[in-house]
């Protein structure tokens, strides 16, 4: 017969059959090796009898060789509280191919470790018999992973519960997910407000800027951050409580997942109130005088640099410095404490008596400095000067002693395009001062002797 091999045999060419077996061995060889080598556990029981395993799961279970597990029982390697679950699994399986969905249960491995597992169950056909060809894969690693990521959130949500620095966490919207104790307390929230899921905007609070202006909700560091990625640090903002306490914080905001445009936004700040009016009280006592509240040699000097240098501005135009006649006398007779009243009363004179633009200082003892702002009109001068010397010629009652104190003024002025330094403006009102004292006074070489009490104010 021609052609023989392709010969057609009940309606099929021999050479088709030989090849369709052929390739069919091929494809069962190669499903064989898959299993072989995979790293998930594989198993076939037919009937609760375990009739083949794979390498993988020889070593899950803890056997030398698959001899070690053939024939058992497969109930004998499953936790009793997994075995009914399995059982119900399995008898839902009626058609051949049909598979459960996965599954979590314990084995017992052959030392009796147990064994967190997913599987999943088909009916297949093993040597021409229903059998269920179970895949299981160990979920030790990921259970330790998990253990370890609870473990590490339990504790560093402890950690943040202990911060005395306020922590919250915002999300894309805006919307808060989580703020610590320190946080609500910082803000003055109640511990049992409820205030997860409220718009950051929506808090029981009013911020303010560095200056007690409204902080708009654009402008707050947070919106900034959730707006381009960027992290904000040292900002320091002002908030008004539901308590009508005022609290100052310096804040830094940054994006929980930097690598994540889309992640939620994490702010820590600390309430910096105290500190904040410390350092201005410093600030305060290093440009004030200690006795009178009067601005120092120091903000004279350094306000009256400025208006140097505006070069014809309007900072300063004119100065003027007073010194007090009689006071030593007081001083020599009384005692400085009465001394120190006088000074007080007198510097309380001129802060009155003149603008709050305008800037009073005591360079010490019984020196005053005013620096006028502005530009005063020329005629105007000799009248403001006489209204200082009408007001501090008026009776001082200090410890029930009536006490009468004269001033001497002297008068510079600052001219366009200035270039005198401030000490030398103060050494020119100084003498102008002193051509003004009572020429008694300047014969008796009086103006000389102040000089020997004048102790500058820190």
């Amino acid at each position: 017969m021609p052609f023989a091999d392709q010969a057609e045999i009940g309606g099929f060419a021999v050479g088709e059959e030989r090849t369709d077996a052929a390739s069919a061995e091929q494809l069962a060889q190669r499903y064989r090796s898959l299993v072989e080598h995979t790293p998930d556990a594989i198993c076939v029981h037919e009937s609760g009898t375990i009739v083949y395993v794979n390498p993988a799961m020889v070593r899950l279970l803890g056997a030398g060789s698959a001899d070690d597990l053939l024939g058992l029982s497969i109930t004998v390697f499953v936790h009793p509280d997994s075995v009914a679950p399995m059982l119900e699994r399995i008898n839902q399986l009626t058609a051949e191919g049909s598979a459960s969905p996965p599954a979590e249960m314990d084995l017992v491995r052959l030392d009796g470790r147990t064994v967190p597992v997913q599987t999943v169950s088909v009916l297949t056909v093993w040597q021409e018999k229903l059998a269920f060809q179970v895949v299981v894969h160990d979920l030790t690693a990921q259970r330790a992973a998990e253990a370890s990521a609870r473990q590490a959130e339990a504790y560093f949500t402890t950690v943040v519960s202990q911060l005395e620095e306020g922590v919250l966490v915002v999300d894309r919207r805006g919307r808060l997910e989580s703020i610590n104790p320190a946080g609500k307390r910082i803000l003055g929230i109640e511990e049992s407000e409820p205030v997860l899921g409220c718009d950051i905007n929506d808090l029981p609070v009013t911020m303010v800027d560095r200056d007690g202006r409204p902080l708009s909700p654009n402008r707050h560091p947070m919106a900034h951050t959730l707006a381009t990625g960027e992290a904000v640090t040292q900002f320091v903002f002002g908030v008004e409580r539901t308590d009508g306490r005022q609290v100052w914080l310096s804040c830094n905001c940054r994006l929980l997942n930097p690598e994540n445009p889309e992640s939620a936004g994490v702010s820590s700040f600390a309430d910096i109130t105290a500190y904040r009016a410390s350092k201005r009280q410093l600030e305060y006592q290093a440009t004030h005088d200690a006795l009178t509240g009067l601005a120092n040699r120091s903000l004279i000097l350094s306000q009256l640099s400025a208006a140097l240098a505006d070069d014809g501005g309007t900072l300063v135009t004119t100065v003027l410095f007073i010194d007090l006649d009689g006071f030593k006398a007081i001083n020599d007779t009384l005692g400085h404490a009465i001394g120190d009243m006088v000074l007080q009363i007198v510097a309380q004179r001129l802060q009155q008596a003149l603008r709050s633009e305008d800037l009073v200082g005591r360079l010490g003892g019984d020196e005053f400095l005013v620096l006028l702002a502005g530009h005063p009109q020329r005629a105007d001068l000799p009248a403001l000067v006489e209204r200082l010397r009408v007001t501090m010629a008026e009776p001082i009652i200090a410890s029930g002693h009536r006490l009468e104190v004269s001033a001497s003024v002297g008068i510079t002025e600052l001219g366009p395009h200035e270039h005198r330094t401030p000490e030398a403006v103060l050494h020119d009102a100084d003498l102008a001062m002193y051509r003004d004292k009572p020429s008694a006074h300047r014969e008796l070489g009086l103006g000389q002797n102040r000089r020997s009490n004048n102790t500058h104010a820190s």
